[in-house]
């Protein structure tokens, strides 16, 4: 790789794409690139979903772990390599190293989900659990690095690694060659900075926007101040993005050559999950699918043809189960809804028949008899309920209120 130096940093070079491209050849997957009709149709153009979360080990994590180990000069591999990660950089580095016979030492937080923790050992890595946020499961791979001599593979911040993710933007100017808007979910750089190191050499028209979740958003920030800056809390279910301050060496290519990073919400982000999952019938984790939020939060932004990058699907079935709920609640597809009636023999079948009139389908009731609130013939129901929609949810309501039903929430 060209190292060199601009501002103190190494630089990455379109040449640098290109010979990772040739490098990941027979080990990285091309993945595809699929057509998403319902969101050409939201946009007013067609959109094609790029679609790393089907890439070895569910996500883009390969592609710069490989292009790092292999640069590693013999004394450095013997040495074995060390990182820190609660997932997809943990997978990737897992599988470089063993693809390259390299040992490697991967560091999890305690807390990391079971299926990232065995995915990772069964790629032959040496898993360590230890502490309770990255942060600390960083410092503790850091310390060993230091007693051990194992080259630390940082998750973004290192020429080589954005090289190696620079490769996706390659492909998609290959696969979709008059993209006008590429959208890519950001936490440290390490994939837009590559991405966009390449198609703004190659196409300069092209316009590359950044997605970050908007509780843990640390480029717009860092931008403003035109330094990397750290924010002082992280709290978003997109953890593949969730990082608290940009790298060096990406945040200077974001400066210089990404257009915009966007913020989306929660609710954005759960909605996209199920969008993927309904519709393009794609796994794809929160941080994966932060560039489909950004197309549904303000669709009439991105001219097209758009590409959004579906960078991972390494999402946990306990979490996703969440997830899908939430997004289901934010399109008001699942309602919660209190209210009181006659404690008398017979009043549940009579509200659940009302429910039924309106086809609401009923996941889960719950009663509350005792409390100083309610009357002595009172009983207060709390009622979790499938809808089809906001229209729907004001059906329901009216049909309970007509029935005589006090609604209190």
């Amino acid at each position: 790789m060209n190292h060199s130096t601009a501002d103190s940093l190494p630089m990455v070079t379109p040449d640098d794409v290109r010979g990772a491209q040739k490098m990941l050849s027979g080990v990285a997957r091309v993945t595809a690139m699929e057509g998403s009709r319902h969101l050409s149709q939201l946009v007013g153009a067609p959109v094609h979903l790029k679609c790393e979360n089907l890439q070895r080990t569910g996500s883009f994590k390969l592609r710069g772990a490989y292009v790092r180990i292999a640069g590693l000069l013999p004394e450095e591999r013997a040495a074995g390599v060390v990182a820190a990660s609660a997932g997809n950089h943990a997978q990737g580095v897992a599988l470089a190293s063993a693809l390259l016979g390299v040992r490697s030492t991967v560091f999890m937080p305690k807390g990391a989900p079971l299926p990232k923790i065995s995915a990772t050992r069964e790629y032959g890595a040496d898993v360590r659990l230890h502490g309770q946020v990255v942060d600390e499961t960083l410092a503790a791979a850091q310390e060993y690095a230091a007693q051990t001599g194992a080259v630390f593979i940082h998750p973004f911040d290192h020429p080589d690694i954005i090289a190696g993710q620079g490769t996706v933007g390659l492909e998609i100017l290959e696969q979709c060659p008059d993209v006008r808007t590429i959208v890519v979910g950001t936490g440290g750089g390490g994939l837009i900075a590559g991405i966009a190191t390449v198609v703004k050499a190659l196409r300069p028209d092209v316009r590359v926007v950044g997605v970050q979740a908007e509780g843990a958003a640390a480029y717009p920030p860092s931008l403003t101040a035109g330094r990397p800056v750290s924010v002082e809390s992280t709290a978003t279910m997109a953890d593949g993005i969730r990082v608290g301050r940009p790298g060096d060496v990406p945040f200077r290519i974001v400066r210089d050559l990404v257009d915009e990073v966007r913020t989306v919400s929660e609710d954005a982000l759960s909605a996209a999950v199920l969008l993927c999952m309904e519709r393009a019938k794609l796994v794809v984790e929160p941080a994966g699918a932060s560039p489909v939020a950004a197309l549904l939060s303000d669709p009439g932004a991105f001219e097209g043809p758009v590409v959004a990058v579906l960078s991972g699907g390494n999402v946990d079935p306990v979490l996703l189960q969440r997830i899908l709920r939430h997004g289901m609640a934010a399109q008001g597809r699942y309602l919660a809804v209190r209210l009181r009636l006659t404690d008398r023999p017979g009043a549940l079948a009579t509200l659940l028949g009302v429910l039924s009139l309106v086809d609401a389908n009923v996941l889960d009731v719950s009663h509350v008899r005792t409390d100083p609130r309610l009357g002595l013939t009172e009983a207060e129901v709390e009622l979790h309920l499938e809808t089809k929609g906001p229209e729907h949810c004001a059906e329901v309501g009216h049909a309970l209120r007509k029935a005589g039903y006090t609604v209190i929430d």
